[in-house]
């Protein structure tokens, strides 16, 4: 009897193996029965409602293009315990359901990329498929997708990768399994959420929509002009062209309506001061044929742009904009922001380095502000234009308040003296500041790139009396005196200034009105290129 019941057993026993797999009943080693064993066993881990180490590394073996995301993959169920993510019961969580939406809509985040082996996960998903996964295969693919989404939304380009690029401002770690759960926990976040991306991602994120509703629609018409016998349009001026510019700026939104008027008139004009001011150009009311070259670019090319400055938002830990207190500056747009308790106290023009010398993308900490400074001359402005200036004038130092300083050659204070009447320093390696400048007509340009990197400010008093004003030790009167160019004087800050130099050529304000900036160090082709480029791995 106890024979006979061994026998069942062990025929029930080989039922239960073999019925999962026929295919392999006949093994040709014990490796063979071994792994037949392992898949058995993560076939019995996932009914349990948990995923071992076993079933992972299978899973990789037999979808290999996912390999990047395995590590990560198996540090969330590390974190999870091991349980399944994706199942309620037998069936895809519904929160799965919405993260697969939300991968088929990338486009909609500004992102060209499709995850490895998507087709399986669509079959997931389409109720028409008969032939469905195993649940482990199908479980482990939506880790995949889930961690492929979050990499290329929330956190874009990896930190190595950035300072390969010239990228220096702090950048965001992620962690998974964190953001999973808030997104489990409250599944509105996968359309927003400031926590995980800075605040300009989804100002950006609207705009390009618009903008592909205007490409989709044929909204985006080549205004024509007669090359030849072109003219700068002037106000009151009229003709067809001035019909297509008006019906271009009510398109994009500088003008409410369009009256189909050829007449450039007063609506117009104020349409005109718009566009100019979204584009950083000088606030005319005049019309060139480079501006409507500019109009005439692609609309394509507009939404790149919105793109690429998409990822450069995926970057910015989002407590950066949070702070209490901070500068930005934005390197195409020419500007600075002083930002308090949330407001915009101050925006300034600035000017920043020439293609050679350009002005480094970094942040720091803004720990002084020196007024009366002296300027010590960098030893390459010596060693390249000061001694052949000097060769050929032997007064030129002294005509230029300069003077010789333990080997070195620095200016004195003045109101001529290259850093104006005052300068703001954070230390760092580069040696990069804000300063003042004598040269006020340098603003005037649109392009403004003239210094040796430092970034020279338009406002640069307004900008220490705005951050001065609540300091009782430093009251106007006293800021004026020390302002006068007869000696040096630091302020030491009580609390030291957070700023970040930027990098964005798109930009939406707080009106939903997007600005479009120069690419004046050639960084967005680079960046396409890191993005979009067939020889780019996925993340």
């Amino acid at each position: 009897m106890r024979n006979f019941t061994s026998l069942i057993v062990i025929i029930a026993c080989s039922f239960l193996m073999f019925s999962f797999n026929p295919t392999s009943i006949a093994f040709k080693s014990k490796n063979d029965i071994k792994e037949l064993k392992n898949v058995f066993k993560s076939k019995k881990n996932i009914v349990l409602g948990t995923v071992d180490g076993a079933s992972i590394n299978s899973f990789y073996k037999k979808y290999p293009k996912l390999k990047n995301y395995q590590k990560d993959v198996e540090e969330l169920y590390k974190k999870k315990e091991y349980k399944t993510i994706w199942y309620d019961d037998k069936s895809v969580s519904e929160f799965g359901a919405l993260l697969y939406h939300k991968v088929s809509l990338l486009e909609e985040q500004g992102i060209n990329a499709e995850m490895p082996y998507m087709d399986l996960v669509d079959d997931v998903f389409n109720e028409n498929v008969s032939n469905k996964l195993p649940q482990i295969d199908t479980e482990l693919l939506l880790s995949n997708m889930y961690v492929f989404y979050a990499s290329n939304v929330y956190s874009g380009v990896d930190p190595e990768t950035l300072k390969k690029i010239g990228w220096f401002l702090p950048t965001k770690t992620i962690s998974y399994d964190r953001i999973l759960d808030s997104l489990m926990g409250d599944p509105s976040r996968l359309n927003k959420d400031e926590n995980l991306l800075f605040s300009q991602y989804y100002k950006l994120q609207n705009v390009l929509q618009r903008y592909r509703n205007i490409e989709k629609n044929g909204l985006w018409k080549k205004i024509e002009i007669d090359e030849a016998n072109f003219k700068e349009l002037k106000p009151l001026d009229s003709g067809k062209v001035i019909q297509q510019i008006r019906e271009r700026l009510f398109v994009v939104g500088d003008l409410k309506e369009d009256s189909k008027s050829k007449y450039y008139d007063q609506e117009m004009m104020d349409a005109v001061l718009k566009y100019k001011k979204r584009y950083g150009l000088k606030l005319n009311y005049t019309f060139t044929k480079e501006q409507i070259d500019q109009m005439n670019e692609p609309i394509g090319n507009r939404i790149r742009t919105i793109m690429l400055n998409m990822e450069r938002c995926r970057w910015i830990p989002t407590k950066l904009a949070k702070a209490d207190e901070y500068v930005m500056v934005n390197i195409p747009s020419f500007r600075l922001v002083y930002v308090k308790n949330g407001k915009y106290d101050l925006v300034s023009d600035v000017f920043v380095g020439t293609r050679m010398t350009e002005t480094v993308i970094f942040s720091g900490n803004i720990d002084r502000i020196v007024f009366s400074p002296y300027w010590y001359v960098p030893a390459s402005i010596i060693k390249n234009e000061l001694k052949l200036k000097m060769a050929e004038d032997k007064n030129y130092l002294a005509d230029h308040n300069m003077e010789w300083n333990g080997g070195n050659v620095r200016q004195k204070p003045g109101p001529n003296n290259s850093l104006g009447l005052v300068k703001f320093m954070f230390p760092n390696p580069n040696d990069i500041y804000l300063h003042d400048t004598p040269a006020k007509s340098l603003f005037d340009f649109e392009k403004r790139i003239f210094s040796h990197g430092c970034i020279n400010v338009k406002d640069a008093k307004q900008l220490a009396l705005e951050i001065l004003k609540d300091n009782p030790d430093w009251p106007v009167d006293k800021i004026n005196q020390a302002m006068s160019g007869e000696k040096e004087t630091t302020c030491m800050l009580k609390k030291k200034i957070p700023i970040y130099i930027g990098y964005f050529t798109a930009w939406v304000n707080d009106d939903g009105e997007i600005g479009f900036y120069p690419d004046v160090y050639d960084r967005d082709p680079r960046l396409d290129k890191l993005l979009y480029s067939d020889a780019v791995a996925l993340k």
